[in-house]
């Protein structure tokens, strides 16, 4: 075996293991959040099952992570800049297919979350095209998944534009389409009914948007740039700007939002709900994520690129690797965040 095919290898598995982090990570957050929110079923009443109890958060962080990708490969070509074209194509091709791919997952995962909340919101009855068509039509959050749904299969078509002629699409039109396909997913959720209803909903928007910029762009480094060190010293300082931008809106908005849902909500209040409730509970847990990272992000921009502007060899992956999966658990708490009862 050559160094070069050992270092691809290498390189091969270390990028597994960053995408299992993040979806692991994600996966026992829903699981575990889930659990420890879902209510007991009314006597009576039909409920639904294990399967879209569980089925429906998993979705949608799937939905969130693919998403989340398709932003970040489509943010890397500014990244990487365009000088250097016979240094970047070669990674840029392999980006535009991948975030082709990751537009596929997303539509799929936001027409399965249809069908699933379809099916949550009326439990006896089998979610048949037409029960679906009638969800969307009377229920906003299955509006707003069509729409984002939708937002990804254009996002497919373009990009399959930009897999066969390359940066003629430009790379500035892939990432509108991407961010506009994010501003349905905030009306999924949680929405409380006072006059600050629509700043509240604003600031869901940026938060959504950072959190897609920060963990796809911080994906699609480590997965297509970190193996090679001169690319990793154009891109990562870059993205490090981005990413303390991002830490900052995502941690306000996120604060804010938690707080002023809470505090709208009748039958709760601050401090006391926080501790109370299973809502509360879940907004400290993601409040704790966001303090994580903070630390491991500062570790990564202040002790490690310097070294990555110099060329040389650094633990960036499994810093990042770690930083990822944190991120992943921090996505998960949020899908739960969106379904759990404020005041139960």
């Amino acid at each position: 075996m050559t160094a070069t095919q050992a270092t691809g290898r290498l390189g091969s598995r270390s990028s597994h293991v960053v995408v299992a982090g993040l979806l692991l990570g994600a996966s026992i957050a829903v699981i575990v959040g889930t659990a420890f929110t879902t209510e007991e079923p009314v006597p009576g009443i039909p409920a639904p099952g294990p399967f879209v109890n569980y089925g429906v958060p998993i979705v949608r962080v799937l939905l969130d992570v693919a998403a989340s990708l398709v932003v970040g490969l489509s943010l890397l070509p500014k990244l990487l800049g365009f000088d250097r074209p016979d240094r970047t194509e070669p990674v840029m091709r392999r980006a535009r297919e991948a975030a082709v791919t990751a537009a596929w997952g997303w539509a799929l995962a936001a027409f399965t979350a249809i069908v699933l909340q379809t099916a949550e919101l009326y439990p006896d009855r089998f979610p048949t095209p037409g029960l679906v068509m009638q969800y969307v039509g009377d229920v906003g959050a299955g509006q707003g998944l069509l729409l984002s749904g939708a937002c990804a299969l254009a996002y497919a078509g373009l990009g399959l534009l930009a897999v066969r002629f390359g940066e003629k699409v430009p790379a500035e039109l892939r990432i509108i389409v991407a961010f506009f396909g994010l501003l349905p997913i905030p009306v999924t959720g949680h929405a409380v009914n006072s006059v600050w209803h629509d700043p509240i909903m604003i600031g869901m928007e940026f938060h959504v948007m950072g959190s897609a910029a920060w963990v796809g762009g911080l994906l699609a480094v480590i997965l297509f740039v970190a193996r090679d060190r001169e690319l990793l010293a154009r891109a990562l300082p870059k993205f490090s700007k981005v990413a303390t931008v991002c830490l900052a809106v995502v941690g306000v908005s996120g604060l804010i939002s938690g707080l002023s849902t809470i505090a709208l909500t009748p039958g709760t209040e601050l401090p006391g709900s926080l501790f109370t409730t299973g809502y509360g509970i879940l907004v400290l847990a993601k409040v704790a994520c966001v303090a994580l990272l903070i630390p491991l992000a500062a570790h990564i921009r202040f002790r490690l690129l310097p070294a990555v502007v110099a060329r040389r060899g650094t633990a960036v992956m499994a810093w990042a690797a770690t930083e990822i999966t944190v991120m992943g658990v921090a996505y998960g708490v949020a899908v739960v965040l969106t379904r759990a009862s404020v005041a139960g």
